[in-house]
């Protein structure tokens, strides 16, 4: 790395943070005029709002921003080098784009494993906040996927089976406990009025419980219960799922939550599987966005600046487009989570090396 590359980081680094700077305050007066009348309306506290809602958004809208960011300060950075006439003085001199955009990849590749780590383990706990926010003052995206009917495999050998789960009181009705023998016929049958969760000792306490045993050649044996505790597989957070509870996951909760629930036998699984793939492959945005801007602004265009800036904000919108066009099929799960996830990224890493095999070299 020469004394010029170092240049170029630095400059695309101070670049990188004025336009996240200034993106985050874009979104925050954006969001503020969308949303203070259903602040006001539901009598939150302003200075609350701005003291603890905001500053907890900024890690969000610092993960779906950081994309652009760098885009546009690569474009900036490339074209100022450009219109100074540096690149064409780099180039008679025999160095080739290629060996320009070392200092670029190095800013991306330390860029996307930074947000790597950012997105997977920073933002969920900031995102935890802004959730329980939203979900009090805002409930603009708070979807309970199931409150109701809802069944769930507790191992292999049981069931449970709710009827209303109320998310509020974490208290379920109607319960059902089926257990199985390895031939996987009914062995007992616990049924209760209402289920309540112990925080304290992390058990279910059932209510007003019918216990049915049933044995082979003998007849069925029924006793009734007051109250009995049971240690189950099954959380309160398997039972009342919202659309965004992966978003306030770390990567290693996510995991585990989605084990749970796929071996629970949950449904409807295909919003949170984009979701905690997205953790993944997301940030790579962020490089690949730096292979499509430096070809794109290398090239001297009549209109200078303003005609990168809008070739970029073109490219970055298709990108996004690409993005929000394939998530539905992931989450009817029409197309495979994963590749919800990746799909956009492959094609938009197909594009940036067809940029770089056709650029001026």
């Amino acid at each position: 790395m020469t004394r010029f590359d170092w240049h170029i980081v630095a400059r695309v680094l101070k670049s990188f943070l004025l336009f996240v700077g200034a993106l985050i305050v874009f979104f925050i007066v954006l969001h503020w005029v969308e949303y203070n009348d259903d602040f006001v309306d539901r009598g939150a506290d302003m200075s609350e709002i701005f003291r603890v809602y905001y500053p907890a958004y900024i890690p969000e809208i610092v993960r779906l921003t950081s994309p652009l960011a760098i885009f546009l300060a690569c474009i900036y950075v490339t074209g100022k080098l450009a219109q100074e006439v540096q690149l064409i003085a780099l180039q008679t001199s025999g160095v080739s784009l290629y060996r320009l955009l070392r200092p670029y990849l190095l800013v991306g590749g330390m860029l996307t494993v930074f947000m790597f780590g950012f997105n997977g383990w920073i933002v969920p706990r900031a995102n935890e906040v802004v959730v329980e926010y939203d979900n009090e003052y805002l409930n603009t995206q708070r979807q309970t996927v199931e409150v109701s009917e809802i069944h769930r495999q507790n191992d292999p050998l049981s069931i449970v089976s709710v009827g209303y789960y109320d998310t509020n009181e974490q208290r379920a009705h109607h319960v059902s406990l089926q257990r199985f023998d390895d031939q996987q016929r009914l062995r007992e049958r616990f049924d209760a009025d209402r289920m309540e969760w112990v925080d304290s000792l992390e058990t279910w306490r059932m209510v007003g419980v019918t216990e049915r045993t049933f044995q082979a050649e003998e007849p069925m044996q029924q006793a009734y219960h007051a109250r009995m505790d049971t240690t189950l597989q099954v959380t309160p957070r398997d039972l009342a799922r919202t659309a965004r509870d992966v978003e306030a996951m770390t990567v290693t909760e996510a995991r585990y939550y989605l084990e749970s629930l796929q071996r629970s036998g949950a449904g409807q699984l295909g919003r949170p599987l984009v979701a905690y793939y997205n953790k993944f492959a997301y940030p790579i945005a962020n490089l690949i966005l730096v292979l499509i801007a430096v070809p794109l602004a290398a090239v001297r265009r009549r209109g200078g600046q303003a005609v990168r800036f809008g070739i970029g904000l073109l490219v970055a919108l298709l990108y996004l487009a690409a993005q929000k066009l394939t998530e539905p099929f992931g989450y009817a799960e029409t197309l495979d989570p994963w590749l919800t996830a990746w799909v956009p990224h492959v094609l938009f890493a197909i594009v940036a090396l067809l940029l770089l095999i056709q650029a001026r070299k």
